[in-house]
Parts: structure tokens; C-alpha cells; sequence
């Protein structure tokens, strides 16, 4: 061992940020480790360290007898008061051992450091990013495999998988790049840092990096949903009326937003103003569409929207892209129709809320305002209720549920018709795959996006089934049609 190791020690703590107590218990593991092999398992071995002499010192400690029968054990009377003149019989004294124990001993010593040294600095890097999830870090691409990147961030590597990393956007080693830790975990490899360019987190941390207000508290970024390298969406609010919460996160001639896009690789950013009225919070969400109508279903946070038929692209966007970045901002489902689809619909509705008793124009269209969408609802709602919606009395409500139930049952009736199929053979909960026209392909779309059944098309629309990736208007009508014939032909 060198003579006199503070200096190492020293040394060694400030390169790799160890503390000095752990590096000392490592020298006296090693020696005590080395010592075993030297002089076996017998006789009780302590190590110590001693700060005044820079020397890790060995000690063994024997007992005190009259007759020596086991010298790995004890010591003559006479030979422990050349050490101790104090000694005693029966005393335990400690011989201090030599610590040159050889290559084979040294090498041992040097893997013990070594190992403890490393788990060391694992636990260092660890207690270092256990609580930085969800933080921005800048790192420097090591190396490349199999699409993933492994970065340098100080003292840490960490991996950015592929499936987090922006599509389309090519890195290079020795490049830096900023990402946001996604997760950290301790496993026996020591420390795994996982990092992401893809999360929303990564979107909002860096408009609190470019927007001070943000920072200050004065305006809060409520909610973020992107789709990488293409388009994404953030609302914001502030709490301060002087201060305009989109204005401020894009910045002067927009150069604030711009510095996000860069960072993003050109991602389009929509910043919405966050608003407590959820109905206009979905609307805001929706832009650049001109909302017409929204019907509001509370209950199961859905929401009917409807919007002019030259709307109806916009508000949809590229492959379903707009009106499902809003619905991931604002945790409400949205169903878009058009004015003349939605006309359509309500005609239909309307026409069968006339069918019922002391139900004219009026009264349907009252119905129909208040949410009512089919002759089903009807039947559940209590009949105080319907009076107080309707302004009659509670005996003629009480009718026009009755009247609902009939009908409800009537059109069940006309649907199975005599030796209808029973329910879990009817036509209609047979699989998309079964319907001609239909290949593995599409069924998959189909089953992907929660279509799994012919009724469930039948249920759809040519709007709803073209927003799908894949399956554009004509194929929509084809579609609806070719589960309308399966049916028929099945009863048939």
C-alpha cells in the first residue's frame, strides 16, 4: 500500500465526487479481504485506517496465555509485554499484521476498490436523478444501436429509446440534444435514466424554458397534447387580466413559439386560452374551425359539436388530426357534425318525438334542445321531470313516457320480427372481418379505433369513419352500406 494514501484518497473523492468516509471503508474492505487470503479465516483480524500516518494498519488479535498451543490464536504471556507491558493473562491483545500480501493479494485489494468505488458513484448518480422526473436535460449523443441514442448528461449515461424520439429527425454523434427524463430506475447495472422527445411534458417544459411569466406563476400551462414532429396543442391561462396568456408564450413577432418549433423540428403549435366554461374551452380547442352548436353530455364528458359544412374539414383536420389533439387537450369526447348532416338527424328525431302523445312541433323541438336524441331516452326519464321540461302536468308526462315505451318495444319488435335470431347470434355483433369488401387490413383499422362489430358501423357515420387513417369518404359509405346489406341479407 503507499505510504501515505490521504492524498489518493483525497484525490480520488473530488474526481469522482465520492465521499471521503466511502472511500475509506472501501481501502478497509480491501485489506480486510486481501488479509483472509494471506492468513486465512483464523484468529479475529481487524482493519483501521489511521488519518495521522495516511495507512490502512492490520491488526490481529490474540489472547493472552501462559502455554501457546494455537499461535493463530494466542500469544505468550512474556511476548505480549514486549508489545504491552500492561498485558495480563486472558487479556486480548492486537499484533499488527503486515499488509504487503503479494500480487494475488494486491490484485484481490485493487478489485475490492474498484467495486466500490463504482457502486459508489451509482448511488451517487442515482440520489443525483431519482427526484428529476419530469425535468428538461441537455445531453451529448455518445452512441448509436439499433435506433436508439445513448446520451451523456454529466456524470450519467442515458438511453432515448426510438419509439420517443421524434419521427423523421436524424442525430448524429458528439450532437447535443435536449430531452425529458421519463423515468429513473435502480437496477444491478446501476442507475437507468430514460429520456423522451415525444412526451407532452417535454412541450410544456420548454415554453416554461422560453416564457418567463411562466416561471413568475403568472401564467399556467393547463394542459398539453401532441402528435410528434407534426402538430400538438397547449392551453394556457393567466392569472393576471393585464397579462394575455397566448400573446406572452408567443412572444415577440412570434419568436418565442419559434424557438419551441426549432426545438420540435418544425412541429405546428396551437396555443388555446383555457377557459372554465368547458363548452367554450372545447371550441377554443377546435380553432382554427368556426363552431356553430355544441350539445353538452356531462355525465359521460361528451360533447356534439356542430359546425357549418365548410367547416367540416377544418374542424376535422388532416386525418383526424385537429379534432383528436383537442380531444386529448381537453379530456372530452368530441363527435363533429355538419349543419346539414346534423339537420338531417334532428328532422329524423323530431319527427319521431312528434309520434308521441301531447307532442307537437313545440314540444319536439323543446325536447330535442334539451338534449333528448332518440325515443330510448325517453323511456328512462322521470315523468316529474319531463312535466317540468315540458311545462305540463305530470299525468300527461307520464303519457308520453308510456307512448315511448311502446314504441321503443314496437321498433325492438320490427327489428327480430317472428324466430328473430337471438342475441348472441344476431347479425349484427358479427365482426367488421365478416362483411364483404372488408380485408385484413381494414378490419384492423376498424378494430384499432374500438370498431369491432357490423353494428358498430351501423352506428357510425361517413364523418366519423373518414377520420380514420386510412378509410376515406367513399370507403365510409361503402362501408355503412355493406354492413346494411349483410344484416338484410342475414334475416333474409
Amino acid at each position: 500500500m503507499p505510504s501515505n494514501l490521504n492524498y489518493v484518497i483525497d484525490q480520488v473523492g473530488k474526481d469522482k465526487g465520492i465521499d471521503r468516509k466511502v472511500i475509506i471503508e472501501a481501502l478497509e474492505q480491501a485489506v480486510l479481504t486481501a488479509s483472509r487470503k494471506k492468513y486465512g479465516h483464523q484468529g479475529e483480524i481487524e482493519v483501521h485506517y489511521n488519518e495521522e500516518v495516511g495507512e490502512v494498519e492490520l491488526f490481529q488479535f490474540k489472547q493472552v496465555v501462559e502455554e501457546v498451543t494455537s499461535p493463530s490464536t494466542e500469544i505468550s504471556l512474556e511476548e505480549a509485554r514486549g508489545l504491552d507491558s500492561e498485558a495480563q493473562i486472558g487479556d486480548s491483545l492486537g499484533v499488527k499484521l503486515n499488509t504487503d500480501f503479494g500480487r494475488i493479494g494486491a490484485q484481490t485489494a485493487k478489485q475490492v476498490i474498484i467495486q466500490k468505488v463504482r457502486d459508489a458513484e451509482r448511488e451517487n448518480v442515482y440520489n443525483e436523478f431519482k427526484d428529476r422526473k419530469g425535468d428538461l436535460v441537455s445531453g451529448t449523443v455518445q452512441r448509436m444501436e439499433k435506433g436508439n441514442l445513448y446520451l451523456s448528461i454529466g456524470r450519467a449515461e442515458a438511453v432515448l429509446f426510438l419509439k420517443e424520439q421524434i419521427s423523421g429527425e436524424s442525430n448524429r454523434q458528439g450532437e447535443r440534444l435536449r430531452a425529458y427524463i421519463l423515468e429513473v430506475q435502480k437496477n444491478t447495472k446501476g442507475p437507468q435514466i430514460y429520456l423522451s422527445r415525444t412526451h407532452p411534458g417535454f412541450l410544456i417544459k420548454l415554453f416554461e424554458m422560453e416564457v418567463p411569466e411562466i416561471s413568475e406563476g403568472v401564467i399556467k400551462i393547463i394542459s398539453a397534447a401532441r402528435e410528434p414532429g407534426e402538430r400538438a396543442k397547449i392551453s394556457v391561462y393567466s392569472s393576471n387580466r393585464d397579462v394575455d396568456p397566448v400573446g406572452a408564450c408567443v412572444g415577440m413577432k412570434g419568436s418565442r413559439v419559434q424557438n419551441v418549433v426549432q426545438e420540435l423540428r418544425g412541429e405546428r403549435i396551437d396555443i388555446i386560452p383555457w377557459s372554465q366554461d368547458q363548452a367554450k374551452y372545447v371550441c377554443n380547442a377546435l380553432a382554427p374551425a368556426k363552431i356553430s352548436r355544441v350539445y353538452i353530455d356531462e355525465e359521460n364528458r361528451h360533447m356534439e359539436v356542430v359546425v357549418a359544412d365548410d367547416q367540416l374539414s377544418l374542424a376535422i383536420g388532416k386525418k383526424g388530426q385537429n379534432v383528436r389533439l383537442a380531444s386529448k387537450l381537453t379530456g372530452w369526447k368530441i363527435d363533429i357534425k355538419s349543419e346539414s348532416r346534423m339537420e338531417k338527424i334532428s328532422s329524423e328525431i323530431l319527427e319521431k318525438f312528434k309520434g308521441l302523445p301531447h307532442i307537437g312541433d313545440v314540444g319536439s323541438r323543446i325536447l330535442y334542445n334539451e338534449g333528448f336524441r332518440s325515443i330510448k331516452e325517453l323511456t328512462e326519464v322521470d315523468p316529474e321531470e319531463l312535466a317540468r321540461v315540458l311545462g305540463i302536468e305530470k299525468e300527461k308526462a307520464g303519457e308520453i313516457v308510456e307512448g315511448a315505451i311502446r314504441i321503443f318495444q314496437e321498433e325492438g319488435i320490427q327489428e327480430g320480427g317472428q324466430g328473430a335470431l337471438p342475441a348472441e347470434a344476431k347479425p349484427a355483433s358479427d365482426p367488421v372481418s365478416q362483411m364483404e369488401g372488408v380485408g385484413e387490413k381494414t378490419a384492423q383499422i376498424l378494430e384499432t379505433n374500438g370498431i369491432k362489430s357490423i353494428q358498430d358501423i351501423i352506428e357510425s357515420n361517413v364523418e366519423k369513419l373518414s377520420e380514420l387513417q386510412g378509410i376515406g369518404i367513399k370507403k365510409a359509405e361503402k362501408l355503412i352500406q355493406s354492413a346494411k346489406q349483410y344484416i338484410e341479407g342475414k334475416r333474409t
